[in-house]
């Protein structure tokens, strides 16, 4: 089942003001529903490398996995969908090819990179993510943060020792604890959700949130919510209006109509989500 005509994707990324090159790659594949972000970090350009390399293998591998995967198909022993799975499984694929690129040239050495999934499938979506780069769902006026930071400064206000306000000063905000390719394996979030259309799904890397506030995000969609690339352009300007600091990616994605693979089983699974 193909999504082309039932999913709006766009994305943009932009250098920023104070870097000399981009190290966030961002990709999609309109078909599938597929939507990935990464953000590089490691010298020698190595971050850029790091990010394409995890945004093309995830690409691929779910390019060829997908083919052979039932839409809505439930795995028998983890009781998790085949698509959230095969989105797991892609993530640490890329988490392999970048750990022995890193370990085959001495000027990669040490590289890596943050990434974000986002795949639709079945009236449903898995996301998948591995540091601080961040998925937003916008519904109903209301934005709302999916992913959770694998940060230093995440944990510390879990913990108890900065409040929200503090972190946002925090000389360490940008210390991820998880990074794709650093360790020859990696510990991959993976969450599903059902999806309303309408709804829109916002990738973005730090770039974007360690510039503009959630609250500046929400409006900024919401003023722009009929064209996804007005929201992109909007928040890349924004983003370097208020410094420009990092390289600054934002992806977003609109789900049109429904896609549900086998309608009498989703409308069942809907009314007992929804009365549950």
């Amino acid at each position: 089942m193909t999504l082309k005509h039932k999913i709006e994707i766009f994305g943009l990324s932009d250098v920023g003001l104070v870097r000399d090159h981009n190290e966030d790659s961002i990709g999609n594949n309109q078909d599938l529903g597929l939507v990935v972000l990464a953000d590089g970090m490691g010298g020698h350009r190595g971050g850029e490398v790091a990010s394409a390399i995890t945004v093309n293998t995830i690409l691929d591998t779910l390019a060829d996995t997908l083919k052979k995967t039932s839409p809505g198909g439930i795995d028998e022993k983890s009781g998790h969908s085949l698509e959230s799975i095969a989105v797991h499984d892609a993530v640490t694929r890329a988490n392999a090819n970048v750990f022995n690129a890193s370990n085959e040239s001495s000027q990669y050495r040490g590289m890596g990179t943050t990434v974000v999934v986002l795949l639709f499938y079945d009236g449903r979506f898995t996301v998948a993510h591995v540091g601080d780069s961040r998925l937003y769902r916008y519904r109903d006026g209301e934005l709302e943060q999916i992913t959770r930071d694998h940060s230093l400064t995440q944990e510390l206000v879990e913990r108890g020792f900065y409040t929200a306000e503090q972190a946002e000063q925090s000389l360490n905000k940008n210390m991820v604890t998880r990074a794709v390719g650093i360790e020859e394996t990696v510990e991959v979030d993976v969450f599903d959700g059902v999806v309303h259309p309408g709804d829109i799904y916002l990738l973005c890397s730090d770039g974007v949130t360690d510039m503009v506030k959630d609250g500046t995000i929400n409006k900024t969609i919401t003023n722009n919510s009929e064209d996804l690339e007005e929201i992109a352009a909007e928040l890349i300007r924004v983003s370097n209006e208020s410094g420009g600091k990092d390289n600054i990616s934002a992806i977003l994605a609109r789900p049109l109509k429904p896609f549900l693979a086998n309608t009498n089983k989703n409308l069942f699974s809907r009314f007992f989500e929804l009365f549950s």
